[in-house]
């Protein structure tokens, strides 16, 4: 196994010895490069861009907009605080906060993982969408608690593709639904680590599927017409 890991990462990566019990970035590999989790967060909404489109809603800030949107007329943002660039302050678990058919589109990376009541936020989700609307949602698998979330609001779900998959299709129906499955053994070893997509010769390794190792869980659900 150590000869193994030290041909996979690259020389600037220091991990000879299974005695070591810290990792080698704590802040998910941020530090160091692209986050493992980042890279297939990135594959998923590549792969879904052509849905991308018309009125675009995303958390926080419109990163993922702007970099996949294919002719977006507007964008909206949630946040559940005012901020400067929130159009809409209201708490996603609480549906009835939220306005009803208001977006196209429902770009909705990493956040229910950090949403206590995740089901209630589904149906935040499903609310806000326009007839014929498209979520595409990321959630986190094997990973590290996040310490920035889990001290301000708290990080309290590890999600499976049954999981996640079955509460989605509890709202917008089973057959509206499709799952995607991203990670395979090397790439947790790596994002456990906090080891970077950089500091892999061979990032291409992380492509390989393995349904037993679930880094990153991607979901598209389309709300009936």
């Amino acid at each position: 196994m150590i000869n193994f890991l030290k041909k996979i990462f690259r020389n600037q990566v220091v991990f000879n010895s299974l005695q070591i019990n810290t990792p080698i970035s704590s802040v998910f590999g941020m530090d160091r490069g692209t986050p493992i989790d980042r890279y297939y967060i990135e594959k998923f909404l590549n792969s879904q861009k052509h849905f991308v489109k018309g009125t675009v809603l995303e958390v926080a800030e419109p990163y993922y907009t702007k970099k996949y949107g294919e002719k977006v007329s507007r964008i909206e943002i949630l946040n559940a605080v005012p901020s400067d660039l929130a159009t809409i302050v209201a708490d996603l678990s609480k549906p009835d906060s939220l306005p009803t058919e208001k977006v196209d589109c429902f770009i909705c990376t990493q956040t229910y993982n950090f949403i206590y009541d995740v089901k209630k936020a589904i149906e935040g989700s499903h609310r806000i969408l326009k007839k014929d609307g498209v979520l595409l949602v990321t959630v986190a698998g094997l990973t590290q608690i996040s310490r920035y979330d889990m001290d301000r609001w708290g990080d309290y779900w590890r999600f499976t593709d049954k999981s996640i998959g079955r509460m989605i299709s509890e709202v917008f129906g089973v057959e509206n639904v499709q799952v995607f499955i991203y990670g395979n053994v090397l790439a947790g070893i790596a994002f456990l680590q906090g080891i970077a997509v950089e500091d892999l010769p061979e990032p291409q390794l992380l492509d390989k599927e393995d349904n037993n190792y679930q880094i990153t869980i991607g979901i598209v659900a389309k709300k009936s017409g």
